[in-house]
Formats: C-alpha cells, structure tokens, sequence
C-alpha cells in the first residue's frame, strides 16, 4: 500500500495569487485550488506546485550568501532563447551569472517573488537502436 499519493512544491510569498498567474502561464497550466491563503495550479505535463501566503516571506538573495538559496526548481525547454523571452514578458527576472559568451545549457531566472529557478535544455532523444 502507497503511503504519499501525490506531492506538490509549494512555494512560500506575499502575492500567491500573483506569483500563481506566473507559473500558470509559464507551464501552460490551469488553477487547481484557491483559497485565501493557498494557490495550486498543475502544469500540462501534471506537475503540480502551489503558493502558500506568508506576508512575512523574504525572497531569497541567490547568488549572494545573505538568505540565500530556500529552494530550486528546474525546467526543461527545447529553446533557451525563446524560454527566456517568454519568461521575462511574464516578469521573470534573469540571474545568469556565468559569462555570456558562447552557449550555455541552462540559464537561471527569478520569478516575480524572487525565487530562483532554472531552465535546462531537454536532452535530445534518439530513436532506440537494434
């Protein structure tokens, strides 16, 4: 018998509604539940992350050490470029911290509440040999 059914990433903020409407659109995902203090919303691809109201959450400082990194999530996208774009028109904040010279496999960003997160490219899948 399975003890844990599922599981969700929630994520900690002052707006859930506002920080939700981020995510939703950046998943192509669609509300789940809404109450006064909690948002969840499921992405196309099933998963599922949710905004907890805490009007005294701080936004993590990554890359700097002061109340740095809480928590880390990760995309896969077949196109940085147009991930990125997509991302700040919906006001994410990019956080690359490497040198922009030549191609990088990931790019980290903050959402509008300033958790960080990355997007990764998706590993290319070749047909299975034999």
């Amino acid at each position: 018998m399975t003890l844990v059914k599922a599981g969700v990433v929630v994520l900690d903020c002052a707006e859930p509604e506002k920080l939700a409407a981020f995510y939703e659109e950046l998943l192509d995902g669609e509300q789940t539940v809404a109450s006064a203090n909690l948002v969840q919303i499921r992405g196309a691809d099933g998963f599922r992350i949710a905004f907890r109201r805490d009007v005294n959450a701080t936004p993590p400082s990554w890359p700097r050490p002061e109340n740095s990194l809480q928590a880390h999530l990760e995309f896969m996208v077949d196109d940085l470029d147009g991930a990125e774009r997509r991302i700040v028109s919906l006001g994410g904040r990019p956080l690359e911290t490497r040198d922009a010279v030549g191609p990088h496999e990931e790019r980290s960003y903050s959402d509008p509440s300033g958790h960080s997160f990355t997007v990764r490219l998706a590993p290319p899948t070749a047909p299975k040999q034999g």
